[in-house]
């Protein structure tokens, strides 16, 4: 069943009414993302106000989910002793059939709901019924229709509910159809049907010997009748033999009665009745049998159809949970704050292909920058500006990004022009420029050649390396001020459109706005902005705190040499890393029992890691716990930077590595990168960090390419990136649709296209100063006629006069310049939207880019029999066994992996 948008706060509500002190708590399952972690604190936040009790249950991937369904799921349901209640499932579950993961089925009263960014859907949870208890499937559930909850439904008797966004309504109408149809037409397949027809054939041959029997007795008899009457009709006249004519001649088939003639004395008579038509032929049993079959394939291609779409992401998790704080009058700094968070890691994620959001001149929004122009909308209902603050904007200008709050009480939320430099506030201006993937792929800092450029760029804006090599706090405040023009003023050249929000992002005041970003301070404490909240949470969840880190003696490929050699890989052969809960299917029962006893005490990963993110995103700011002395809120969040810092240094290495030494070969379908040595090896053992690594990479790649002028396909962009585990004897496998960094847009430009465009400013540049020498003597020879034409008519010129009609020849030469710089631009904006076609950018930006590599690697474990473990939610993520890698990457390169 599916919960229309308009609906959202419906469910919660009910279960408002319906909880009692009694009732089992209820259980939140949740996958390791920030996004899923930022919707899960806005949950608990209203579950707390409301006093709901609650449980967290992280789970890492689908052999948890199922481990939690079997322990913690079951034992509520009503024929297992339990009382029924609410699980819900966060960013996890929505790919899967979720009744028969958790064990459900039947009305047990267990209601799962089910919201998840993750797309497609499996179309059991968002169509299906539950059955009722004597089998039959319950169609007429009060309050549902066709899978979709109505406003009169009510909770209580089980099943899976999935939260639709919108997409199910507008998008799934032919899955819909065809999916309803299969559930009313019976199970058929071409063996049953031949089978049939072979039964059929030899019954129809009886029939037919039968038949032949009796019409050989009927047609002996007949002759004999017909030899008697003609020996007793020896005195028949002419007219006789003319009546018998056209009885012989009687068609059976005619509607009307054929007129005879009077019966002779020899006959008897008979009354003559009209003979009706026959019915049209009914179609035969084979006939109806194929027909049914080739309707049933049509629908079920329907449905393979919408399944090997691929994977792509909806709106993310916590837009929907602020959403239901927003309908039940709940919302606040803190819950937009998170939900803020959440969409900002969504858009930052390698699996978040939108395609091109604003490729043609129509200026259409995707759907992430309208769930973002909502979110400055609410930035500004709740966080309104000071009076003094404005006109301060107004007179130092707005290039300025915010470092410290208004106040030491000031916790307010504000929109910031963030330029796209990885942790600029806590690094230096160099560090933060050389390690942001969108500048450090574009500049080749793999090379010293690339090293040089960026050197040259902070020249050509006017800051030293000395200068640059400062903390961004600690910068001279002009260059702080002036950073976003500078960097505006030399993107072009350097194809780094989109660096910095541009001027006129889409109008004037708060509506030029578009492409800000978003800052919250915590008083004089510190003063973050969303991206950063983003990054450091995600490093938490993808290589853990610097706490485990210092204790296991590694520090992302920076050990101590003083303490004892155990690396990542030794520490992980207890225990697999998120998301991958567990090793089964991956490791013999022998070494996971010399594992266990071998005494150590195997932490938790998963839940470490989510509960620590948890703490970072703590709306209080205490410095430490009483039950485990860890920090929470902004402390924890400071105390976490470093580690962001050094997975972005480890990306940075590998990457470039793997670009200088070309070890990035180009297959059929893809692109393929291994890593098997290097000090941070074992960092990118993590599926999270290497996800990371593999759009580095990917982007890199795709950017070289397109400087060469290689037009390349999405589909000839994908990227798979794989990183040996020596500890457990597997590679870790992941998989990327092409396109990620959205390079060979339209914004991106070649050398060759650089130069020429370089080379037509100069040549405008010429024509402009040529057209104003001839606008200049044109003007002096109409000065001097003017001049010549008062003095024949007696008047007196003055200095007034003259220096009117200057103003008004200076006035009609910067129009008239203005039009012809209007001219240029509309001139180069139509030649840019002509070379695309508007059909292709319409489709592009409905389906946006889709990875196929979870189907490709299902279909290539199935053929090759690779021993390939999938547990992720990410369906892209894979583990291999070392040996049989080569056959599974040869048996890839065949598929296509991207829509």
């Amino acid at each position: 069943m599916y919960l229309p948008r308009a609906q959202i706060a419906q469910l919660y509500t009910h279960l408002l009414r319906s909880i009692h002190p009694s009732s089992p708590p209820l259980l939140v399952l949740t996958a390791l993302s920030v996004d899923a972690l930022c919707g899960v604190r806005i949950l608990t936040a209203l579950l707390k106000r409301d006093f709901i009790p609650h449980k967290v249950q992280p789970v890492g991937g689908y052999s948890d989910l199922q481990r939690v369904g079997e322990e913690q799921v079951q034992r509520l349901r009503r024929d297992n002793g339990g009382e029924g209640g609410v699980v819900v499932c966060v960013g996890c579950g929505g790919g899967v059939d979720l009744a028969e993961m958790l064990g459900l089925g039947g009305e047990d009263g267990v209601e799962v709901w089910v919201v998840d960014s993750h797309r497609g859907w499996n179309l059991e949870n968002v169509f299906s019924v539950p059955s009722n208890s004597d089998g039959g499937e319950d169609l007429r559930r009060v309050g549902v229709k066709e899978g979709r909850v109505l406003e009169g439904y009510r909770s209580g008797k089980g099943g899976v509910i999935v939260w639709d966004e919108g997409d199910v309504e507008t998008d799934l109408s032919t899955e819909k159809e065809a999916w309803f149809a299969l559930q009313s037409m019976p199970e058929i397949t071409e063996d049953d049907l031949l089978a049939m027809e072979n039964g059929g054939d030899a019954e129809e041959n009886d029939e037919q010997a039968e038949a032949g029997d009796e019409d050989e007795g009927l047609s002996s008899s007949q002759t004999r009748k017909r030899k008697a009457s003609s020996q007793d009709s020896d005195a028949g006249s002419e007219a006789g033999s003319d009546d018998d004519r056209p009885r012989q001649r009687r068609r059976s088939n005619s509607s009307t009665p054929i007129p005879s003639s009077q019966p002779t004395s020899a006959q008897p008579t008979f009354p003559i009745e009209a003979i009706p038509s026959s019915p049209p032929k009914q179609p035969s049993q084979r006939h109806l049998r194929r027909q049914l079959l080739k309707l049933r394939r049509k629908h079920e291609t329907t449905i393979e159809r919408y399944y090997d779409q691929g994977t792509w992401t909806g709106e993310p998790v916590s837009s929907i949970f602020y959403s239901l704080a927003s309908e039940l009058g709940r919302e606040d700094n803190e819950l937009l704050w998170l939900a803020i968070v959440g969409v900002e890691s969504v858009e930052m994620s390698p699996y978040t292909t939108t395609g091109p959001s604003a490729g043609s001149g129509r200026r259409t929004l995707s759907r992430m920058e309208q769930i973002k122009s909502v979110l400055r909308d609410e930035v500004r209902r709740l966080n309104p500006v000071p009076e003094t603050d404005l006109r301060r904007s107004q007179h130092v200008g707005e290039g300025d990004i915010p470092t410290s709050a208004r106040s030491p009480t000031d916790t307010s939320i504000r929109l910031s022009p963030e330029p796209r430099f990885l942790l600029i506030r806590h690094w230096s201006l160099y560090d933060s420029m050389l390690h942001s993937p969108y500048l450090s792929t574009r500049l080749h800092v793999w090379n010293e050649q690339g090293r040089k450029r960026l050197n040259k760029l902070l020249a050509k804006m006017g800051i030293s390396l000395a200068e640059a090599g400062k903390g961004y706090l600690h910068l001279d405040v002009e260059v702080k001020r002036s950073l976003r023009s500078k960097v505006l003023k030399f993107a072009e050249q350097y194809n780094l459109e989109g660096l910095v929000p541009a001027n006129d992002s889409g109008g004037v005041g708060w509506e030029g706005r578009r492409g800000w970003g978003f800052v919250r301070s915590w008083g004089w404490r510190g003063t973050l902005s969303a991206v950063d909240v983003a990054i450091v949470v995600g490093a938490i969840l993808e290589v853990g705190t610097s706490a485990d880190a210092s204790g296991q003696t590694l520090n992302l490929g920076h050990r101590d040499s003083g303490a004892p050699d155990q690396s990542y890989s030794r520490r992980a052969a207890h225990l697999p890393s998120p998301p991958h809960s567990s090793d089964s299917g991956m490791a013999d029962s022998d070494t996971i029992d010399s594992r266990n006893a071998s005494g150590h005490d195997i932490p938790d990963w998963t839940t470490r890691r989510f509960f620590a993110a948890y703490d970072a995103l703590s709306p209080t700011t205490t410095t430490s716990n009483n039950i485990n002395h860890t920090p929470q809120g902004l402390p924890a969040l400071l105390h976490q930077i470093p580690l962001a810092q050094s997975l972005a240094r480890a990306i940075l290495r590998t990457g470039s590595a793997l670009i200088a030494k070309k070890q990035i070969r180009h297959l059929r379908s893809f692109r393929l990168g291994v890593v098997k040595e290097g000090p941070d090896v074992s960092t990118f053992t993590h599926p999270g960090a290497l996800v990371k690594l593999a759009a580095w990479v990917s982007e890199a790649v795709a950017v070289l390419e397109a400087e060469k002028g290689v037009k390349a396909k999405p589909a000839e962009q994908a990227l798979v990136l794989g990183a040996l585990d020596e500890g457990r004897g597997v590679y870790i496998v992941v998989g990327l649709g092409g396109g990620v960094g959205g390079v060979g847009g339209k914004g991106f430009r070649t050398k060759a296209e650089q130069r020429a465009r370089e080379e037509g400013k100069v040549r405008k540049a010429e024509e402009r100063k040529r057209k104003g020498v001839r606008k200049a003597e044109v003007r002096e020879e109409r000065r001097r006629l003017r001049r010549e034409r008062d003095e024949a008519n007696g008047l007196l010129n003055s200095d007034d006069e003259d220096e009117e009609h200057e103003a008004q020849d200076t006035e009609s030469e910067a129009s008239s310049s203005g039009s012809d710089t209007g001219n240029d631009s509309d001139t180069d904006s139509d030649s840019a939207s002509d070379n695309e076609d508007p059909q292709q950018i319409s489709a592009k930006r409905k389906r946006g880019g889709r990875n196929k590599f979870g189907q490709a690697f299902q279909s290539v474990i199935a053929e090759t029999g690779a021993r390939v473990r999938i547990d992720s939610f990410e369906h892209c993520v894979v583990e291999v066994r070392k040996e049989d890698l080569s056959g599974f990457l040869e048996g890839l390169s065949l598929k296509g992996v991207v829509g």
